[in-house]
């Protein structure tokens, strides 16, 4: 019995070190050698601080590019999915409102045709990115509402398409508020 217990504290002890103390600390040592030592990368517009790069946020007004919606109402500090499974009936019609809403400000785009990430929420309720699809899909609207021709509109989202650094590593991908941005710059010429 007491060597059961020596043994049982000794294995909690090297436990708490391990996962209080040594994983932590690998944890803090990485984030150290990531873009803005894990404190996240503040973007800035005309002297301001408008968002974070890998942080998403709300666009709702038509001339601007649409990105994925929350779960958590765009909130960091609650990130996380909504758990509602694919076959929930409450998912399932809040999708549908989102399909319909989507299909209203984008006449051009057919039922069928809507990018999967405008109207489901990503995991952690925060995601910035859109796939090229996902951008493309809204050129016509924000082309029409900002009176620029679509081809302008549409090379201006060619231009901020994000290839991955190894092509197995993951999709492409565009940031929304750097699009957003270059949106605002490229309207004011």
């Amino acid at each position: 019995m007491k060597n059961n217990l020596v043994s049982a504290f000794r294995l909690t002890l090297a436990l708490l070190v391990l996962c209080c103390v040594v994983y932590p600390a690998i944890v803090w040592g990485a984030a150290q050698l990531a873009p803005g030592q894990g404190q996240g990368v503040q973007v800035s517009h005309q002297g301001r601080v408008v968002g974070f790069d890998n942080v998403g946020q709300k666009f709702d007004r038509p001339e601007y590019f649409n990105t994925r919606p929350s779960a958590v109402d765009y909130r960091a500090d609650g990130s996380g999915g909504s758990n509602k499974g694919p076959t929930n009936p409450q998912y399932l019609a809040e999708v549908n409102t989102r399909v319909a809403a989507f299909l209203q400000q984008n006449p051009n785009v057919k039922s069928g045709q809507v990018p999967v990430e405008l109207v489901t929420a990503s995991g952690s309720g925060l995601d910035p990115h859109l796939s090229p699809a996902g951008a493309y899909a809204q050129v016509e609207r924000v082309a029409r509402l900002r009176g620029l021709p679509a081809a302008r509109v549409k090379a201006l989202v060619a231009a901020h398409v994000q290839e991955p650094i190894f092509v197995m590593l993951g999709p492409s991908k565009v940031n929304v508020l750097q699009l957003n941005l270059a949106l605002d710059s490229l309207s004011r010429k």
